[in-house]
Parts: structure tokens; sequence; C-alpha cells
């Protein structure tokens, strides 16, 4: 979130909404952030939160009759909104790659997968097919598939899930683009296949010097690769803050709940998760007030009318948290957390009337009394 450099993309009040015949989807509600070159943002939120949406958007491909798209998407200084299907084009794979959510469905199960890393390649670039060809091995041996130059004549389905995730990464690659996006790359690999597919885009990042947008439902995909964070829910940003500021101080009720569902090697073994309760709203039919109300264990009163905004933690600037939390309870609550109290005796801290409903009960009981 650094002004001390021009940023590569530059998204400011992105809104994008989808008329259907039950109403109009509020996929993204005002968002903004930027990235830097050769940096890495990690965009978190449960499914539904907008996280795709955003992405898609800014590779044009969200546009149609019934959609309605507002704000603006900087790249090197032209607003991608703005331009038309032919500029999208030539900046859509050669300049902003993406790598999207299902590698098997993204490959075309007719063509071999060398004819379709080609047709990336002569789309933007006046190589021959022979050129085109040798890239295609070239490129499959970067993404670390064994003998390249034979499964370069195979079929997708001839591949498996991981080899079929880093043919994606290859395509993406192949005109070395200067911003990558990586919608869920790692989403039904296992988890050694995981860890290489993050270490691959971190080593190919490094080597190319190409800026990183990773999408995902976890924050641990993003701990180790991303330099920032925004977490978002129900199309908008609620927490925005560098990797390490966010997971040692997080302020936001949604994203403690995130964390607290991420399993940990240094928990005992039978210990149980703690998952958020509730489920994601209806994006037509969004809560009044903070959108994060009807699943939050620390909601009063006045969250359910006041919707708050996207403001700088106090005393941290570059750190953005929509909560109507004072910052003092936030940080008391945290530190409860993460000392393993549970939400319901730490609400106490955020609900005066839970605080007084709690001093008002003796503990234990009276014999006879409700427990």
């Amino acid at each position: 979130m650094s002004t001390d450099a021009t940023p590569l993309l530059d998204v400011t009040d992105l809104r994008v909404a989808f008329t259907t015949d039950d109403g109009i989807v509020h996929a993204v509600d005002g968002i903004s952030y930027s990235v830097m070159p050769g940096t890495t943002l990690g965009i978190v939120g449960e499914s539904g939160s907008g996280k795709s949406v955003t992405s898609l958007t800014t590779m044009g491909l969200t546009r149609g009759r019934s959609t309605s798209v507002s704000g603006t998407i900087m790249f090197e200084g032209r607003d991608l909104l703005t331009l038309s299907g032919d500029e999208l084009r030539q900046i859509r794979g050669n300049e902003i790659a993406m790598i999207f959510q299902d590698p098997l469905s993204s490959l075309h199960p007719f063509y071999k997968v060398g004819a379709q890393l080609s047709e990336t390649i002569l789309a933007h670039r006046n190589d021959s097919k022979a050129a085109a060809r040798d890239r295609s091995i070239d490129l499959l041996e970067l993404v670390g598939i064994p003998d390249p130059h034979r499964r370069v004549d195979q079929y997708p389905h001839e591949f498996s899930g991981g080899m079929r995730q880093r043919a994606m990464i290859a395509m993406a690659l192949a005109n070395e683009p200067k911003l990558l996006i990586a919608d869920e790359p790692t989403t039904a690999l296992d988890v050694t296949v995981q860890a290489q597919i993050l270490a691959l885009i971190a080593e190919l990042q490094g080597r190319l010097g190409m800026a990183v947008i990773i999408i995902t439902h976890d924050l641990g995909v993003v701990a180790e690769i991303a330099d920032e964070i925004a977490v978002m829910y129900a199309g908008r940003i609620v927490e925005h803050a560098d990797t390490k500021r966010l997971f040692a101080a997080p302020e936001h009720p949604y994203t403690w709940g995130l964390l607290k569902s991420i399993p940990r090697l240094d928990t005992p073994r039978n210990e149980e998760l703690v998952p958020i309760q509730g489920r994601p709203p209806s994006l037509i039919n969004r809560p009044t007030g903070c959108h994060f109300h009807p699943r939050c264990p620390y909601v009063s009163e006045e969250h359910k009318r006041i919707d708050p905004k996207l403001e700088p933690v106090p005393g941290d600037p570059e750190h953005q948290v929509a909560c109507l939390l004072p910052a003092s309870v936030r940080a008391e609550i945290w530190r409860g957390l993460k000392a393993g109290r549970p939400a319901e005796e730490l609400r106490r801290l955020a609900v005066p009337e839970a605080a007084a409903a709690a001093s008002a009960t003796p503990w234990p009981p009276a014999e006879g009394g409700a427990a």
C-alpha cells in the first residue's frame, strides 16, 4: 500500500453487479487496492466473497448486457474498463495472464497440450509454428514437467492434476506477462503438490520479475508467498495489511475466524478446528449495517445499523480495517483468542450488555439455579 512508486495495477472503487431474475447481485462493492511491480498481493475470502469476479473483471471477462461495472482499473496508465474488446485482447494473455481455478476444464480436452500452448504464443507473437512448439517444450520444462518433448504431444487427460496445473502456469507465462493472476492455484491438489505449485510461482516470479495476485480461501496458502493480503467479505475488502502485520495483529473478526480455522502444527492433535458460524450472506439481499454482523460473535445493536468503512488502524496507516469495535477492544480480543479463550467469553469485552449480564450472574450458580 506504499505510495513511494507507481503501481503496476491500481483498482479504485470497483463495483460489479449482475442483473438476474432474482434481483441484482452485488458481487463487488466498492473495493480499492494496488499492486506494485514485482510484488505479490493475496486476496482471501470464502466462496462468494467476490475474489474471482474482481480478477475476471480485470481481464475483461465479465462484460455483458446483464453486467454493470463502475470504478477504474488502471494498468500502466490505461483504464482497462474503457478499452475495447480488441484492445483488451492485446493485453490479455500477453501483459496480464491468469491461471484459472480448474485446470481440467480450462484445458480443451480435444487438443494436445502443446497445441494449446502454441496457440497462446502465436496469438501475440509473429513466431513460426515450429518456433512456438519449441517454446512450448521450453515452457513445460520451465514449470518442472518431466520429459517435455514427449508430454508436449499428450492430451490433458494424460496429465495428473498437478501436471495440468503446471501446464496452466506454463500457458500463463508463455508471453512473460507483467502481471500474473492465480485463481485458487492449489485447489483440489494434495498438500505436497500445493507446496510445489506455490514454490514454483514464487521461483518464476523472482526469475521473470512479474507481479502476482493470488486468490484463495485459505490464509495459510498465502502466508509465505504474499507481500500484502486483502481479506474480502460480501464483495468488500474488510481488512488490508502487509502479511506479517496481518498475521501478527489481525483486526477484523472475520480475519480472526479465518485464522482460527487453519490447522496448526503446534496444537494438540485432538483439538478441533473452530469454524466461522453461519453462512456467507446473500449478495442480493445483503444484511443491514456491517455485512458480517449476523455471523460476528462480538456484534452489538449499532453494528446492525451502521455500515463500517475501511479505515486505517490508529497509529498504523498501512493497516486498514472495516470494523466498529474500538481498536483497544480488538487488540484485547485477539490476545484472548491467541491464548485459547473462547469467543463467547471474550464477547463481554465488546458488548456492554454481555458484560453486565455476566457480572450479574453468580458463578458457580446457586444450587437449583440455571447453569
